[in-house]
């Protein structure tokens, strides 16, 4: 796994009174060295607004403002703006935040030009009840899991609670003329395009919903994502790829573990998984992590980038900030690594299978599977060393036969 080095804590909860509870899941604005950090400041009550530091490099803090940048100002945000992430696209600065009213969590957002006027345009989400999002989802063929949280949003909510949508942020680039737009319903992580917010309608999202399983991007693999996965960071632009960070939640018997981890998404097309993680990225490991308003959590929601370092700044314990850091090529090398691993499997699979009956050449394989010699030589390496192949050579060509 690759080496992920622990900062520390970065920002904790003052006497201020917008943040006297806790600090948490940050998103970053970097220009420069200069990296602009709003995050979701947390009052007594639990009752959260934005506020605002500045860092320069990445960790030293030399400007943190005194009273929140964003506040709650209307019924649908009342309890709480929550967990910002912040895209630049054309010109503007889109803030998606989770409005959180004391029973539903809706996305809302507000746009700047300049990072200190900010405007509020008010709510995206679909206000649909869980009820009505059910009978949506079937026409989806959704997978069990979805109706799942249907049923414990009722049961530990509230009968009527509306579906709730988190973790929301822009592809920092227009595809086909049209907005990319990240977001999460339970438990998945889908995509929406659209050429204007104003067609977000409630007749838009009730179509989409229809065929909600059409734009899952990620879905929970791993023995560590058992509960649902969601976005975490805005998508990084790399040679290699599109760079998501984003959170898991284990169901534990202990109770929920969240962590982080990584994706990488097809530099042209984002919706195309190239590279994944099969373990966390790092885990609840600290005190500071282990303990604090909820335990065990840690939740990656900011990045910056200084020469080949990428840190990144999250929620600890939903009570402090920290940040860890790691080799930016190294991670890279993991997640693309970590995807051949998978396909040569596959793929060893698929020749032990056409070599159980009788001796296959090399030349037949490439010609049955229709893949390049590298690849197959990998893959029959991968089956010698577990001893499921014997191999010879013959007329200046491998044969391989199965052994049961």
């Amino acid at each position: 796994m690759v080496s992920v080095k622990r900062k520390g804590i970065i920002l904790e909860a003052t006497e201020l009174e917008f943040e006297n509870q806790a600090v948490l899941n940050p998103t970053i604005v970097q220009q420069g060295n200069t990296l602009h950090l709003f995050y979701r400041a947390v009052k007594e009550g639990n009752y959260s607004s934005i506020g605002y530091c500045r860092l320069e490099g990445p960790l030293n803090v030399v400007e943190r403002r005194k009273s929140p940048i964003l506040f709650p100002e209307f019924d649908y945000e009342k309890h709480g703006i929550e967990d910002p992430r912040i895209v630049y696209l054309d010109g503007t600065y889109y803030l998606f935040y989770t409005a959180y009213d004391g029973k539903n969590a809706l996305v809302a957002y507000a746009t700047s030009k300049d990072l200190k006027t900010w405007k509020k345009r008010g709510l995206i989400s679909p206000q649909i009840t869980y009820n009505e999002a059910r009978d949506y989802f079937s026409f989806s063929k959704l997978k069990e899991k979805y109706r799942f949280f249907v049923s414990y949003y009722k049961d530990i909510v509230a009968d009527d609670v509306l579906l709730w949508e988190k973790d929301t942020f822009l592809f920092p680039k227009k595809i086909n003329n049209q907005f990319v737009l990240f977001h999460r319903i339970l438990p998945d992580i889908q995509i929406i395009c659209f050429e204007d917010f104003n067609q977000l309608t409630l007749d838009y999202w009730k179509n989409y919903l229809k065929t909600l399983g059409d734009y899952v991007v990620l879905e929970p693999k791993y023995g560590y994502e058992s509960r649902n996965i969601g976005a975490g960071a805005p998508l990084i632009e790399t040679q290699r790829g599109w760079l998501m960070i984003y959170h898991s939640v284990e169901d534990s018997n202990k109770g929920k573990i969240y962590h982080a981890s990584a994706a990488l998404l097809d530099k042209k097309n984002p919706t195309k998984v190239i590279g994944r993680l099969k373990e966390p990225f790092f885990s609840p490991k600290k005190d500071y992590e282990k303990f604090g308003d909820v335990n065990n959590v840690v939740f990656p929601t900011g990045t910056a980038i200084f020469d080949d370092k990428l840190y990144i700044y999250y929620g600890a314990a939903d009570k402090r900030i920290c940040v860890v850091s790691v080799k930016l090529s190294k991670l890279l090398n993991e997640l693309l690594a970590s995807e051949i691993e998978i396909e040569i499997g596959f793929l060893a699979g698929e020749i032990f299978d056409l070599a159980i009956d009788e001796e296959k050449s090399l030349t037949q394989l490439k010609h049955l599977l229709n893949q390049d010699e590298k690849r197959l030589l990998m893959a029959i390496g991968w089956l010698a060393r577990e001893n499921k192949v014997l191999c010879r050579f013959e007329l200046d060509d491998l044969l391989i036969k199965a052994i049961e």
